[in-house]
């Protein structure tokens, strides 16, 4: 039989002659149909895959046209097809391990002392806080660490669609038993804060068994706080050095069942061990749940085969419809699941996804609950919960209901970790396991090379016992983690129309007189600064880790490096929402602060580092000024991390040439102008007589309409969000969102050199911009002068200063799949 294509590793081809019409199936279930007769060796291509490996740069041939189209089962299926049934019956005797007792929360198998910010105003503080603060563990032996636990939500000025969901989230993490003590950090007036934590944490049905905690509202600045903190975190590491191992039951395991960075084989082996793992340990009497709703889509039939009564099936499907239509609000189905990491890896669609990502059950599992995201699991068993397929915001969601482990299947090795919560990854196939074996606990693919499917299960399963009783997993060793909560969606209902039109550009024209020799004072191309921009949230820890080396050795041509972690580019919906996150990112790297950037993917995410490589070649910049590296194709962490490393030090065209740059400001309030605003219009017609743009966000609006009475002229929007100026002048940026953070990170993309705020002290600050705080007294001139003096300390910095955020917004269509 010839083959005519090279077919790439875990895709299909016809091994027979396939009539037109005849279903493609996988594990007996359908996942496509075929649109003529395909001869017997053809490769197997849909039209969404053709598209997605378009965009790589692959030295193969692909087929020019596709010969299937996409088709999963109908939804279906009647009450008399769900198989009401008992359990898997449990062992006569039942194992044990090491872990911690918690009263009335279960058994904890990690002894954690937690920092939490309340929402994403105080993200930053906890992380800088923890870091300075891991030099106090020594003196405090039975603690396993002090971790923050920082997320983007609940920061905008109103409470979003998922208010509630963030709450019943936080109140899960502070109660799940690998918690000894909690601070929880807030700055007071934000709509998730320390008092809306303790009202959810008094009506969770745990509430009553809270660990030990402190609550502090962080005001003044960041030594400041941090002096203010410390007692507090010392009374928190003492009560937790009072907690020590003793023997449990295996029932007081509940393991969170994770799929991500999937390939063809995740079906084949990895989901079907951790399959095997969950079985075993719901027959200790231990818990499992599986997740990820859109995920099942197309393999309902499998999931509801074995179900504890009728209404968990009918929950189940109330919960998939829920889903869709939620995603349809925005214009999405779960069809933009798979990414194109996925897709390169052998999963065509969301139905052959689905099929694999279900065998994380087992057959003769039954399905005993149906949850809420972060709904506490209470009785043992196997549950659903329902939550995204984006990896992270799932894994938060069974954390919060109490899941003390992460178990993790991954085709092309996701390097994903929770903080307090140890995560075993499990690899597919055993060249990908050794390509990555320093990132991975466990190779799966031994089953593909021969071995017995049980003799691989009371491995796994063993080590995961071992790894509860206290052994490190390798994400631990790694000491790299991240935390992500299933993000605001902004549509409620089908919107009548969202209107997506950008602004033509055209800046505002604004009459005046005022000047001031901006240019004397302020040097906007005296940055040299290295950039490593993550693609996508998992690489985002990684370049902050070799951003540190780096600065080590910074000097001569590039002052200092940076990088900018965010939380996008893995699982979030593509369209409107995914060109933002391109915008931006092709912002920062262009942004004439930087002498040299390079891409950093993780390698299996939707905005990979080709993605980039594209959206760069269509806005006319060069790809060939700029580093590119992958996590997972390099070979792992260690291996990445020197590639980076050699880059930098080679010779390379400087990110932005040698053109003369204008000057750019950016303003930004939250509040209205009051009493004498002359110096903010000096600044303004400053900045332009220079021959240079001043950029305003469109939001808020009691600033912007502030500044319509100040200078007598309507202000539309002139520019998209984080697009770059083609004319000099006045403009107003648009603003899908209402969050600082999201704000700030659009000015800065857009090109912003400066960002002069009227906040006062306590502002947060971009990594890439300073963000100046003026207030609103003085003249134009002490505006200027004190604004010249910020730029060149930030300038002039060894390192970040601390509070730093960098946060990408999804804008009014992004949902996360």
């Amino acid at each position: 039989m010839a083959v005519p294509f090279t077919v790439l590793e875990g895709h299909r081809f016809a091994v027979r002659t396939l009539r037109q019409g005849e279903l493609l199936l996988s594990w007996g279930l359908p996942f496509g149909r075929t649109l003529r007769e395909i001869p017997a060796g053809e490769y197997l291509a849909n039209s969404k895959m053709l598209g997605a490996l378009t965009q790589r740069q692959l030295s193969i041939t692909l087929p020019a046209r596709p010969n299937f189209e996409d088709y999963r089962l109908p939804l279906s299926i009647s009450e008399e097809q769900f198989s009401p049934c008992e359990q898997v019956p449990l062992h006569a005797n039942r194992g044990t391990f090491q872990g911690y007792l918690r009263v009335g929360r279960g058994v904890g198998t990690r002894n954690y002392v937690l920092l939490l910010g309340t929402s994403g105003h105080t993200g930053p503080f906890v992380t800088t806080l923890a870091a300075q603060l891991q030099n106090l563990l020594p003196g405090y032996p039975q603690v396993t660490g002090i971790v923050p636990v920082a997320h983007t939500e609940g920061a905008g000025p109103f409470p979003g669609n998922n208010h509630s969901l963030v709450l019943r989230t936080l109140a899960g993490f502070v109660l799940n038993p690998n918690v000894a003590a909690v601070l929880a950090v807030d700055l007071g007036g934000e709509p998730i804060n320390n008092r809306a934590l303790q009202a959810a944490l008094e009506a969770h049905p745990l509430g009553k068994y809270r660990p030990e905690m402190r609550y502090f509202s962080r005001s003044g600045s960041f030594a400041q706080a941090a002096a203010q903190a410390l007692p507090l975190v010392r009374e928190l590491l003492e009560i937790a050095n009072g907690c020590t191992r003793t023997i449990q039951p295996l029932a007081g395991l509940k393991v969170g069942l994770q799929c991500g960075g999937s390939d063809a084989f995740s079906g084949v082996s990895g989901n079907p061990l951790l399959g095997w793992m969950s079985r075993e340990l719901v027959s200790h009497g231990g818990s499992a749940s599986l997740a990820e709703t859109d995920e099942l889509i197309g393999a309902e039939s499998y999931v509801l085969a074995r179900v504890r009564n009728d209404e968990v099936a009918k929950e189940f499907l109330r919960k998939i419809d829920r889903f869709q239509e939620i995603a349809g609000w925005h214009g999405h189905s779960a069809e933009g699941n798979p990414s194109g990491g996925n897709m390169l890896r052998g999963l065509y669609n969301i139905a052959i996804k689905s099929i694999g990502a279900a065998m994380k059950k087992a057959p003769d599992v039954r399905i005993d609950f149906v949850t809420e995201y972060g709904e506490a699991m209470i009785d043992p068993g196997f549950y659903f919960m329902d939550s995204p397929g984006n990896d992270l915001e799932s894994i938060a969601g069974q954390v919060a209901a109490g899941c003390n482990m992460i178990l993790f299947a991954t085709g092309n090795g996701s390097i994903t970790n929770f903080p307090f919560v140890p995560t075993i990854k499990v690899m597919t196939t055993t060249r990908r396991f050794q390509l990555l074996s320093r990132d991975m606990d466990f190779n799966a693919g031994r089953y593909q090379d021969g071995e017995s499917f049980e003799k691989l299960g009371l491995e796994a399963f063993n080590y995961m016992v071992d790894v509860a009783g206290g052994k490190l997993s390798v994400g631990e060793k790694a000491k790299h983690s991240q935390v992500q909560i299933w993000r605001e969606w902004r549509q409620r209902g089908q919107p009548a129309q969202l209107n997506l039109t950008e602004p033509d550009g055209k800046p505002i024209p604004i009459k005046g007189n005022e000047e001031l020799d901006l240019r004397r004072l302020i040097n906007a191309r005296s940055a040299s600064l290295g950039l490593i921009v993550p693609t996508s949230l998992c690489s985002g820890q990684i370049a902050g880790r070799i951003a540190s080396r780096l600065n080590q050795f910074a000097g001569g041509e590039v002052s200092r490096f940076i990088t900018v972690p965010h939380t996008e580019g893995c699982g979030v919906s593509g369209g409107h929402s995914e060109t933002l996150l391109l915008r931006i990112l092709t912002g920062v790297l262009t942004h004439p602060y930087i002498r040299r950037g390079l891409l950093l993917e993780h390698g299996c995410e939707k905005t990979h580092n080709d993605a980039l490589r594209n959206f760069l070649t269509a806005e006319r910049i060069d790809p060939s000024r700029y580093g590119f590296a992958s996590i997972q194709l390099d070979g792992g962490i260690e291996r990445v991390e020197e590639k980076v490393v050699s880059w930098f030090a080679g010779n390379h065209p400087d990110g932005t040439g040698e053109v003369a740059v204008p000057l750019r400001i950016a303003v930004y309030s939250q509040r209205r102008l009051s009493g004498d605003s002359q110096s903010l219009m000096a600044l303004i017609h400053s900045v332009m007589r220079s021959g240079g743009s001043v950029i305003v966000p469109q939001h808020p609006t009691v600033f912007l309409h502030s500044l319509e009475r100040l200078f007598s002229v309507p202000l539309q929007p002139t520019l998209p969000f984080a697009g770059q100026i083609r004319e000099e002048g006045l403009h107003v940026m648009e603003c899908p969102t209402e969050t600082s953070a999201e704000i700030l990170t659009g000015l800065a993309a857009a090109g912003a050199q400066i960002i002069v705020t009227l906040e006062g002290e306590n502002v947060l600050t971009t990594p890439i911009v300073p963000v100046i705080p003026v207030g609103e007294s003085g003249s134009g001139q002490d505006w200027v002068v004190r604004a010249g003096e910020e730029l060149r300390r930030f300038l002039a910095a060894t390192s970040n200063a601390p509070e730093m955020q960098f946060q990408v917004t999804r804008g009014l269509t992004g949902f996360s799949l």
